[in-house]
Formats: C-alpha cells, structure tokens, sequence
C-alpha cells in the first residue's frame, strides 16, 4: 500500500486536477505493488514542454518514469503508464522461479551408458 504521496511543482502549480490523475493511476500501481512505498510526482514546465516525472519507492527498489508532451495531463498519463509496465516486470520477476532442467536420460527413461576406464 502506498502510504506516502508526495507533489512537486516546478515553473507550475500542482492543481487538484492533477494530483486527482495521479492519486487514481498510483491506486493501480498500489494494487500490483503491495507493502509500504512511497510515490513521488514532480510536474515541470519548460518553454512549449510539459514534462511528468513519477518516482515509486519500495524497499530496494525504485521505479522511474519521466514522459515529456504538449500537455500535461498527457505527460502525467503516460508516465504512470511506463511506471505500472515497470511495476507488472518486476512483481513477474520475484514471481517467477527458475528451477534447473531435468536430466536428459530420465525424460528419455533410458539409462545413460556407464563410461569405461581408458585402461580397461
């Protein structure tokens, strides 16, 4: 459960709008996430570029998403979208166990021949 959201505005002020659009896309990330985490969303003004950063912490692990577009809701949108992408990976990642490949000759069910000493 992400227990800390935090905003940040830069050359921009952090609008209800947006912080609504963030709070619903982290409620997704929190779901595959699990445990405590914290988020971090920093919105940025720069000229004609409308830049999303999101930060996810958890543990010891920190997902990064920052998209870039002419409008913000846009940016924020799709940054969300990268850091959910990254949060299915890693979740998949600590699922998933990786086991060593049965031997040849018991899928097979014939013995494997006996190897002669070089001197007999």
């Amino acid at each position: 459960m992400i227990l800390d959201y935090k905003y940040t505005g830069r050359q921009t002020a952090v609008t209800q709008k947006y912080k609504d659009q963030a709070k619903n896309g982290l409620k997704r990330i929190e779901k595959i996430v699990g445990g405590s985490a914290s988020a971090h969303v920093v919105l940025t003004v720069d000229k004609y570029r409308k830049i999303a950063e999101v930060t996810v912490k958890q543990g010891n692990q920190n997902m990064v998403a920052a998209c870039e577009s002419a409008e913000m809701m846009a940016a924020l949108r799709d940054a969300l979208a990268k850091i959910e992408q990254q949060a299915i990976r890693q979740k998949q990642k600590t699922t998933a166990t990786m086991r060593r490949p049965a031997r040849a000759e018991k899928l097979v069910g014939v013995d494997a021949p006996l190897a002669t000493p070089a001197g007999a």
